[in-house]
């Protein structure tokens, strides 16, 4: 059996993303939280989480960065992200009325190595 002497190859930033996106999905149903919807589009804007609990809906915005020189996962959501992300909600609400009446709130969810941090209600 021969060993390939070169470092494995590292995973693609789509990769990467997706497996913090699913962290982030178990991070909340450990929390009593239902995944309601992944990488769905919506007003030309992809939501990457929208979570329920009880009468709470929660539109995740999963932020993932590898290291300290790439800077902190909140620094990537700028107004115009912001803004974006509101779009998106709101024509996800459009689309399923029936969840309109929740109290509908906007969460980052930043990837930090193994820890989630959740900073609520960021939009506002």
């Amino acid at each position: 059996m021969r060993r390939s002497s070169s470092p494995s190859p590292r995973r693609s930033t789509t990769a990467r993303g997706r497996a913090a996106e699913r962290r982030v999905a178990w991070h909340y149903r450990l929390r009593g939280f239902r995944v309601l919807a992944r990488n769905v589009r919506a007003g030309g804007v992809e939501l990457d989480l929208i979570v329920r609990r009880g009468e709470r809906l929660v539109f995740v915005e999963v932020k993932e960065k590898t290291g300290p020189s790439h800077g902190d996962p909140l620094e990537a959501v700028d107004e115009r992200k912001r803004e974006r992300l509101r779009r998106g909600a709101e024509a996800w609400l459009l689309a399923n009325p029936e969840l309109a009446p929740l109290r509908a709130g906007f969460e980052v969810a930043a990837v930090r190595g193994r820890e989630v941090e959740r900073v609520p209600d960021l939009l506002y």
